[in-house]
């Protein structure tokens, strides 16, 4: 492909050679080098690509994109272009590479600190039932048709992010709902095309620290990146930080929400607790007018089905098939429950650090459960005070806590849950600890009391448990399994 052609969307300079040079391939890797490529110098938080400029001509590299002059290659015979950010430039490169198919697709784009994940496969659940044919990019996987991949990342790097989209358009499918994470913002990976709608669930502090966001404004004005670059905003307008979120969007906004004032309204919710099933009934208000029920708990699956409303009402989804998705619809690892018993309830969650937490305890105690159990580790190598801050939720809000193993990862996994019993031991909340997850499953299995509301936190949909850089196969639902194969008994 030409590079001109590549390159008509960023401002550019080209330093050496020729802007008409042909190039076989477009790539980040230094270690994926073909002959005649173009490369990009991409610089991260551990590596630069700036670095290998050398290597990679020695390989074979044509063509270099880069932010800054690369000397070690002064002699040789390559094109240097110039471009202010090489991550905005690889997003637009990426787009022309693969023929802008985000042209052929209508994108929706999630963003917001939690539900993202359910209100994506929400979506994808009500368009399927209406005929339209849904590719999805997000936490858990990428769906292609019926090819589904494990994600890296919630959103995936540009050029992947592109490559993703050609495959869908190739694959025949007209849709895609995808996570839109704030680093991915950031890093421009979502540059190179326009979202047809741009969704903002919450937003809460998180993801803050190195390598990450500096602070929590840093954070919102990430997240506002995307409402500059879709052509409907849908946002959640009883969330306290939406007003400044927005400020400066440059698309036309609706809102959805419980408030009077939003123009998409859940009224008169109601808790539905029946054996099998924790869920709510509510009402839709404003811009459509029906009842729906959602078989999962708490005011925020509300919100998440309310979002999915919104999204959906511009699909001209008939209500019929709203209702019927949102009934079926299943998230793997989002308050997913796991069928043992109709005496008790057993839930497996992604909450994964403090304030996901306590949401999810703060909405099951609201059932009244017999006793509301949690079972959770924390991750190693990362912030302790984490640690601490969940273990305390807990202790305030469960009546019974088990603390064992995430991904101890590089530490050793008893000095994490000392660190949580720092924090439970601040409160009077009753625990034990068994450091072998499987032990632990099978332990609050097998002493549960009629009416409990067991939840497994912090895995989710995770397969695997990382010990020491290697990540070995643990799913909750095959661990649940065997042990009930094996004779574990319970009530």
């Amino acid at each position: 492909m030409r590079l001109t052609d590549l390159l008509k969307e960023i401002d550019y300079e080209c330093l050496r050679g020729s802007a008409d040079a042909e190039v076989s391939a477009v790539v980040y890797d230094s270690r994926k080098i073909v002959p005649d490529c173009l490369f990009i110098c991409i610089e991260g938080a551990k590596f630069d690509g700036h670095d290998y400029a050398a290597e990679v001509v020695e390989k074979g590299a044509k063509v270099l994109i880069v932010s800054r002059a690369a000397d070690a290659v002064a002699e040789k015979d390559v094109t240097i272009i110039k471009v202010k950010d090489t991550r905005y430039a690889m997003a637009c490169i990426s787009a022309a590479w693969f023929g802008h198919p985000a042209e052929k697709l209508k994108i929706v784009g999630i963003t917001g600190t939690k539900g993202k994940t359910t209100t994506a496969y929400l979506v994808k659940s009500i368009l399927e039932n209406a005929g339209f044919r849904v590719g999805l990019i997000g936490t858990i996987e990428t769906i292609i048709g019926d090819v589904h991949t494990h994600a890296e990342n919630t959103t995936p790097e540009s050029y992947l992010l592109q490559e993703d989209f050609a495959r869908m358009v190739e694959a025949g499918l007209d849709t895609v709902v995808m996570e839109v994470s704030s680093q991915a913002l950031k890093l421009h990976r979502t540059q190179g095309f326009i979202f047809d709608y741009g969704i903002f669930t919450n937003l809460e502090p998180d993801h803050i620290g190195p390598d990450e966001h500096e602070s929590f404004e840093e954070y919102m004005a990430c997240k506002g990146l995307l409402f500059r670059q879709c052509r409907v905003g849908i946002v959640n307008g009883d969330d306290a930080h939406t007003e400044k979120l927005v400020k400066g969007h440059s698309c036309e906004l609706e809102t959805y929400g419980m408030g009077a004032d939003c123009m998409l309204r859940a009224e008169n919710p109601e808790l539905v607790h029946v054996p099998g099933e924790l869920g709510v009934n509510f009402h839709v208000a404003g811009l459509m007018e029906f009842d729906a029920h959602v078989p999962a708990p708490g005011r925020f699956s509300v919100y998440n089905a309310l979002c999915a409303i919104a999204i959906c009402r511009h699909f001209q989804v008939h209500v019929p098939d709203i209702q019927r998705a949102l009934r079926e619809a299943k998230v793997k690892g989002r308050i997913e429950r796991v069928k043992i018993s109709d005496k008790f309830t057993l839930l497996i969650d992604y909450a994964h650090n403090a304030m996901a937490l306590e949401s999810l305890l703060s909405t099951l105690k609201e059932y009244r459960p017999g006793r509301l159990v949690c079972l959770f580790g924390c991750g190693g190598n990362r912030s302790r005070q984490r640690r601490y801050e969940m273990g305390e939720v807990s202790g305030n809000l469960a009546d019974f806590t088990v603390i064992t193993s995430d991904n101890p990862r590089f530490e050793e996994p008893q000095d994490i849950i000392e660190d949580i019993k720092t924090g439970i031991g601040k409160t009077k909340g009753k625990y034990v600890e068994i450091c072998d997850r499987k032990e632990a499953i099978a332990y609050v299995i097998s002493h549960a009391r009629e009416g409990d509301l067991i939840v497994l936190a912090g895995k989710g949909h995770e397969d695997y448990q990382e010990i020491k850089g290697v990540k070995y196969p643990m799913d909750e639902r095959v661990i649940i399994q065997e042990l009930l194969d094996g004779g574990l008994e319970h009530i």
